[in-house]
């Protein structure tokens, strides 16, 4: 059986964890929610505009999807790739392997999940800060909340210090929008952090927090209803209400990271375990949630 290591806290500062809470994990697609905060950080700044249109496509736009840029994560030569451990690509050749679906086309792609959209708006945002993401997290995020864990994966070497000794090979090079390592308790600590106001100021929060409807239930996960807003995966999980966060994969582990807001009090929880499928975090993040709201021990 597969292992869970979690962390949550509650609105009231209670925290538990399961498992090796304190663990290094790549956090995979929750770097989506850091680069989306890291955006909103900005555009506070007076340092970004979301909405000025460049090369065809608007920060906003690539930060919730709607620039209609493809993906490579279904690419078979990308699979095989990895599957290899060949050096990654250059940007310019991943772009290049996607054809069509590496030109910006909001108007008649409408929602499609990209990770080059990602790559692009960590660009942008690198330019307007004048440092590489991985430092502007450091400064902006990480030392805000007091978190020591966090770091951005550059080399192998960087991967050599993670829980699953299956990845310590892997290149994070090959997440092109940049690959995020923590632990699971500062998962928790950093998307509690933003959902109380230790990040953004109350307007850009919720304007982080506007979600497009996408669809109801997924077939084998705990969601019912599903959107998407500015690097937050949003909608209702089943029987807890409303969720916000982002879950996220690779070739070797998977994590959910999550807030519910609806509880009494609000709950965040981070789940990481092992293999390909999201699905069993986010069951685990649902099933502490429960047993909180419940008054039980996780």
């Amino acid at each position: 059986m597969s292992a869970l290591h979690s962390c949550w806290i509650t609105a009231e500062g209670e925290t538990g964890s399961l498992g090796n809470a304190d663990a290094l994990f790549p956090w995979w697609s929750f770097t989506k929610t850091v680069i989306a905060i890291s955006a909103l950080q900005l555009q506070e700044a007076g340092r970004l505009d979301l909405d000025r249109p460049e090369d065809g496509a608007s920060l906003r736009q690539l930060l919730r999807h709607e620039a209609g840029l493809g993906d490579y994560a279904g690419l078979p030569s990308y699979r095989r790739a990895v599957a290899a451990n060949v050096e990654p690509w250059t940007p310019s050749r991943m772009m290049a392997e996607l054809g069509a679906g590496a030109r910006p086309d909001p108007q008649a792609q409408g929602w499609r999940y990209s990770n080059p959209g990602y790559m692009l708006a960590r660009a942008r945002i690198e330019a307007a800060a004048g440092c590489d993401f991985g430092s502007y997290v450091e400064r902006h995020i990480c030392a805000p909340l007091g978190l020591k864990s966090v770091r951005l994966a550059r080399c192998r070497p960087d991967m050599a210090a993670i829980h699953w000794p299956e990845g310590r090979d892997y290149h994070p090079g090959w997440v092109y929008h940049g690959l995020l390592l923590g632990s699971a308790r500062e998962a928790a600590a950093l998307l509690h952090g933003l959902a109380h106001g230790a990040l953004l100021s109350d307007n850009s929060l919720a304007e982080m927090q506007e979600r497009r409807p996408l669809g109801g239930a997924i077939e084998g996960r705990p969601w019912q209803e599903t959107g998407y807003a500015l690097g937050l995966m949003s909608g209702r999980l089943k029987d807890m209400g409303r969720a916000w966060g982002h879950s996220g994969g690779g070739p070797f582990c998977v994590n959910a990271v999550y807030t519910f807001p609806d509880l009494a009090p609000a709950v965040t929880v981070a789940s990481f375990t092992d293999g390909w499928n999201e699905a069993p975090a986010e069951w685990e993040a649902l099933r502490i949630d429960q047993a909180i709201a419940a008054g039980e021990a996780p």
